[in-house]
């Protein structure tokens, strides 16, 4: 079965924070590739100060070959909001199936792209940022953790793990009953215990191998 093909959009100061529950998920638990993308091909710092070179640019890319495209949010959106590379990557949404899955501040990068039309979203920007954007349609403005309407997913930013389980329900992943959710849980010693299967064991003997002989 061929592999999905996974992205994600980063610009200036965005938030890996709110998105590495779900990109985590992605490449350790199913084992899939994600791709970073960008408007220029150089380092990009997020919020919590880590820099991030992209492994392609928007114009190298055609975003209708990705199963799911994910933006993380910004503390400053603007230069990501008239970067018009990046807005235009983000138009071809309108014709393709991707699923396109935007946190925090993200969202207002889809108003302006035109992928918001006529779908319900919520979003984790202030208020006042609607009333100063004409893009962003506040009768569909809907305050909740997160939104699924069409192939657009979009979170509020403190409920990044509620947003990584839609969307990884979503793509086809079955991510049991209680996604890293705090259940009243009270583990034993013996729960957290943990040890490989045999067949894991052996793999680890054989990486080790690599190191000491």
């Amino acid at each position: 079965m061929e592999q999905k093909k996974y992205g994600v959009l980063i610009y200036q100061d965005f938030s890996l924070q709110e998105i590495t529950c779900l990109t985590s998920c992605l490449t350790i638990w199913f084992g899939e590739k994600i791709e970073i993308i960008a408007s220029e091909k150089k380092l990009y710092a997020s919020e919590e100060g880590f820099s991030i070179m992209p492994d392609k640019t928007v114009e190298e890319v055609n975003l209708a070959d990705y199963a799911c495209v994910i933006l993380p949010g910004t503390v400053f959106p603007l230069p990501a909001l008239y970067d018009e590379k990046l807005i235009a990557f983000l138009r071809k949404g309108k014709e393709a199936e991707t699923i396109i899955a935007a946190i925090s501040s993200a969202p207002i990068l889809l108003a302006k792209a035109g992928l918001l039309e006529n779908k319900d979203f919520t979003a984790g920007f202030f208020m006042q940022m609607a009333d100063v954007f004409p893009f962003v349609d506040k009768s569909h403005f809907i305050h909740r953790p997160v939104v699924e309407s069409g192939n657009i997913i979009t979170g509020i930013g403190m409920f990044f793990r509620e947003f990584a389980e839609c969307v990884l329900i979503r793509l086809g992943y079955d991510v049991g009953k209680h996604f890293m959710e705090t259940t009243g849980w009270e583990p034993t010693e013996e729960e957290l215990t943990f040890y490989w299967s045999d067949e894991d064991y052996q793999e680890f003997l054989e990486e080790l191998k690599e190191f000491t002989e």
